[in-house]
């Protein structure tokens, strides 16, 4: 997307890339973490109340965040956003190089997205107590039903961090602020030291907002 001499003049007041963030969400949480991992220097705009900044509408028509902006570039997919940042600063790679592997990792993103996200979308986002309540149970039942993967590869499904693991790190951080409650037990022992060890990587810390950080305090 090309952006308007309008648009081109409001990012050109800020550094060659700029993030537009909602310290609430979970996809612009993705995102951020991919930065950390590559080491990227951001400008971020965020947003706590999830209100979308006023110059936002300006280079995004969907006036939505996550939206990444580098130079004409503007992005507002948080997974298409992810690989660009992982072709355009290849060192760590976040994706396998086969194609195949590739392609297995992309449709492991794509059922996160329609198993997990779906249900943090609906908790987040519904006004019926209902819903809320069955999606945070089904979310819970989830988890744990796949618990036992975790202890198969050191990250999931995978040798290596990779972009999969993190569109699944923000959500597991917010499983308080969700209702879903993972105890300790024999089934979800895995998927807990899964949860510990993507929490202490130094990116994913320098990756947490100061509201994102009040979740587990």
């Amino acid at each position: 997307m090309k952006l308007s001499d309008d648009a081109s003049a409001v990012v050109s007041k800020r550094s060659s890339m700029t993030l537009f963030s909602d310290n609430a969400n979970h996809y612009s949480h993705r995102v951020r973490i991919v930065l950390a991992e590559k080491g990227v220097t951001v400008d971020l705009i965020e947003s706590e109340t999830g209100a979308a900044p006023a110059e936002l509408a300006d280079v995004n028509p969907y006036n939505s965040m996550p939206t990444l902006v580098d130079r004409d570039l503007v992005l507002y997919e948080s997974k298409v956003m992810m690989e660009y940042l992982d072709e355009r600063f290849p060192h760590p790679p976040l994706l396998p190089v086969y194609p195949v592997a590739r392609a297995e990792s992309r449709l492991l993103m794509y059922r996160i997205e329609r198993d997990w996200c779906s249900l943090v979308d609906a908790i987040q986002n519904s006004r019926s107590d209902n819903v809320v309540a069955k999606s945070s149970k089904e979310l819970r039942e989830s988890l744990v039903a796949i618990a036992p993967i975790f202890a198969e590869k050191p990250f999931f499904m995978s040798d290596e961090f990779t972009l999969v693991d993190c569109c699944i790190a923000p959500i597991l951080w917010r499983l308080p602020v969700l209702g879903v409650d993972i105890r300790p037990s024999k089934q979800s022992k895995p998927l807990l030291a899964y949860m510990d060890k993507l929490f202490s990587r130094e990116s994913f810390q320098e990756s947490l907002t100061v509201q994102e950080r009040e979740i587990r305090l």
